[in-house]
């Protein structure tokens, strides 16, 4: 499996650290909980591999992280009830697949619009983060 030393993914500790909390290790991804929560529940799903792109996967490695991503989702309807979950992949200059996961909740700030990466409206103090994690934790 290919790293990089600079990707915040590959590498973890404080890269990561500066915005999310390494929640768990899945078959084909690692799950992190985003530290700003304007949307309670959003995560980060990001590959084990340090791939660009799915494009760069083998098929059996794609299906089992979007099989990933489906799980998780299901864990954040079951564990928040949101209206609807937005999903995100980016990397214009991270260049490791990942999935932001985004709860939406009706009557919410974006409701009915894309999701903003990173609002800087909300968040929690070490205990409030360790309930979420623990609610995702329980879901999956």
């Amino acid at each position: 499996m290919t790293t990089d030393p600079n990707c915040a993914y590959c590498a973890e500790g404080a890269l990561v650290d500066a915005f999310g909390i390494k929640i768990c290790e899945l078959p084909a991804s690692k799950l992190y909980l985003f530290k700003e929560q304007s949307h309670k529940g959003r995560v980060i799903v990001a590959s084990k591999y340090h791939v660009s792109e799915m494009i760069e996967l083998s098929d059996a490695d794609r299906h089992a992280f979007m099989d990933d991503v489906n799980h998780v989702a299901k864990a954040l309807h079951k564990a928040f009830a949101p209206k609807k979950v937005n999903y995100g992949a980016y990397g214009d200059t991270g260049h490791h697949l990942h999935f932001h996961l985004v709860p939406k909740y009706e009557g919410e700030f974006e409701f009915g619009g894309v999701f903003e990466m990173n609002p800087k409206r909300v968040t929690l103090e070490p205990a409030e983060y360790d309930a979420l994690i623990a609610a995702i934790k329980a879901a999956l």
